[in-house]
């Protein structure tokens, strides 16, 4: 890949995974105690925002660099801060996964 479609890429995958992040809207609703982290409707949009992320990390691609711009571990752990995640939950080992395996397998 050269270096404007790396740029491309990292862009599309960032726009996608912005799209549904439920840190921009939602974690403010939890952390004023409008809605409770274990809220049905909050806890699908967050599980629909993991497989996003992890589809993006894993479509591939990206550099060592580009992953790390959008390392998908600070945002999980302020999820699991709230509440609104737990560390044992499978989808937050999927997706933990499939970024280290994406670092893994990127050049530089």
């Amino acid at each position: 890949m050269t270096m404007d479609s790396d740029e491309q890429a990292l862009r599309r995958g960032m726009i996608t995974i912005s799209q549904s992040d439920p840190l921009i809207k939602l974690l403010d609703q939890v952390r004023l105690g409008r809605m409770k982290p274990t809220d049905a409707g909050l806890r699908a949009v967050t599980a629909s925002w993991m497989g996003i992320y992890q589809k993006v990390i894993e479509s591939g691609g990206f550099t060592t660099q580009a992953l790390r711009r959008i390392d998908p571990h600070p945002r999980v752990a302020l999820l699991i801060e709230s509440g609104m995640l737990t560390d044992d939950q499978q989808a937050v080992a999927d997706l933990r996964t499939s970024f280290e395996r994406a670092v893994a397998a990127a050049a530089e």
